[in-house]
């Protein structure tokens, strides 16, 4: 078990990298986005206990109503990673690709845990229904919104800082308004 969370931890490092290189995150979003990954990590020890005793899902592997401590680590880093890219969609296409990337990952989310839960029974179990399959896409759609929202109280809006790695004088978006007239 320990392996398989310490692996998870490794790939979801690599994910926030290329999420740092190809959404051209400046230093301070990074670091917006890691305080947002720090606090979901937080805020989901309560929603694991919580989602323990309302009989939702449990972690046979622990004793603790909240998942095994190795898999906070990954947390941060894949929570982390989803708020930039979350901060890129809203940069690049508003309101309406954050509410279309918020649903896309409620449902990627969720199927992503009980594709776990298949495989892997001794990590996680989910109740039978369809509550409990409801309730963990709210949670993936809530704590990706809150890593964002973390990372915009400390980074600013998607359009406050420029893009990190600018080739030329131009900005992107000037470039982009360029190739649309």
């Amino acid at each position: 078990m320990h392996f398989i969370l310490i692996a998870a931890s490794c790939v979801y490092a690599a994910v926030l990298a290329a999420a740092v290189y190809f959404t051209r995150a400046t230093a301070r979003r990074v670091a917006g986005a890691l305080a947002g990954g720090v606090t979901v990590a937080i805020v989901g020890v309560g929603v694991e206990t919580l989602a323990h005793m309302l009989g939702w899902w449990r972690y046979p592997s622990v004793e603790t109503p909240y998942g095994p401590p190795l898999m906070y680590p990954a947390v941060v880093l894949l929570f982390s990673a989803l708020a930039l890219i979350g901060w890129r969609v809203t940069r690049r296409f508003g309101w309406q690709g954050q509410a279309v990337f918020l649903a896309a990952l409620a449902i990627l989310g969720a199927l992503r845990d009980y594709g776990w839960a298949a495989r892997l029974p001794e990590l996680i179990v989910f109740a039978p229904g369809i509550g409990p399959a409801l309730v963990d896409a709210a949670c993936w759609v809530g704590l990706a919104a809150l890593a964002q929202a973390v990372m915009r109280w400390l980074a600013g809006p998607a359009r406050s800082d420029p893009l990190a790695r600018r080739s030329g004088r131009r900005k992107p978006d000037e470039n982009y308004a360029k190739l649309l007239k």
